[in-house]
């Protein structure tokens, strides 16, 4: 398959597509969550209006080239995993880039975004700027480290790196999925996916509850838009990438909708079940449980 012009109005419309419903479920498993707490929660709007708000508003203070250039490869990360993963199996206008790009590539741009965000950070001029970057690169490398063992097993389970290839081996019903043939693979990979999500109880980083500095509170205006647009973007990306890998794909809109929210859904249940976690305790946790399936899953193979 060659590149053709075409497939960029595609590509744009599956964006738009993916922000638009990564806007109304991130709102939605806010909802969630805060209706286990017998509260309220934000409106279901309440993102777009936080956007349209943060876009509109100048600023003219400056901290350095690479602190504003954090959120743009922020973006740049979710944009680039989205576009380099088929959203729809067998679809010429939904496989977007995916044909030029392989597992390698994706997993680059997964931790692309989080160093561009650590090189914004250290040019803050915040004294704990470097406390905050030690502790976010620590946890989420930690947490990486067994989605790319998941990662490798699946690559010699199917002996392809390629995305595409690998989700058509999983075709023909249920039982083929990755999920079925190599759990021990699917297990690594989701207890990953708790920390990926910086959500309780991996949020110690942020730390919304406590911590009155960090990226919400040093960015501001646009940049800060940018990054709500990425916090659209790359949880569903990211989810993209495992319904491919673990559980079959997608062969059409609805089937994603599905099941990109229930694998979202798994990492809100955790978050409102379990206390939130120390950077030190998170780590250790990670490599307690999680690594050791990954290793696991490659012997099994």
């Amino acid at each position: 398959m060659q590149f053709e012009w075409i497939m960029i109005p595609y590509s744009l419309l599956t964006l738009f597509i993916v922000v638009n419903y990564g806007m109304l479920l991130t709102a939605l498993m806010q909802k969630i969550g805060a209706r286990v707490g017998r509260r309220h929660g934000i409106p279901i709007w309440q993102n777009y209006f936080d956007l349209i708000k943060n876009f509109g508003i100048r600023s003219s203070i400056t901290h350095g080239t690479m602190f504003y250039l954090g959120p743009v490869f922020r973006l740049t990360g979710g944009i680039g995993l989205l576009l380099f993963v088929p959203t729809i199996y067998a679809s010429e206008m939904f496989s977007n880039l995916s044909f030029a790009g392989d597992l390698i590539l994706a997993l680059y741009f997964v931790f692309f975004g989080t160093l561009g965000m650590a090189l914004g950070a250290a040019e803050s001029g915040h004294p704990h700027a470097t406390i905050g970057i030690s502790r976010g690169l620590s946890q989420v490398t930690t947490a990486e480290l067994p989605f790319a063992l998941a990662v490798f097993a699946v690559a010699l389970q199917y002996q392809t790196l390629s995305i595409t290839d690998i989700v058509a081996a999983q075709q023909g019903g249920i039982t083929n999925w990755t999920a079925f043939t190599n759990p021990f693979a699917v297990a690594a990979a989701m207890l990953s996916f708790l920390g990926s999500m910086m959500r309780p109880p991996f949020d110690v980083v942020l730390a919304p509850q406590e911590i009155p500095i960090g990226p919400p509170t040093e960015y501001h205006s646009s940049y800060m838009a940018l990054m709500q647009t990425n916090r659209a973007i790359m949880p569903i990306a990211k989810i993209v990438l495992y319904m491919n890998l673990f559980f079959g794909g997608a062969a059409s809109w609805p089937v994603f909708c599905l099941k990109v929210f229930l694998i979202y859904l798994f990492s809100v249940f955790v978050g409102v079940v379990f206390p939130r976690f120390q950077v030190e305790q998170s780590v250790r946790w990670f490599l307690i449980w999680a690594v050791p399936l990954g290793i696991l899953a490659i012997l099994v193979v």
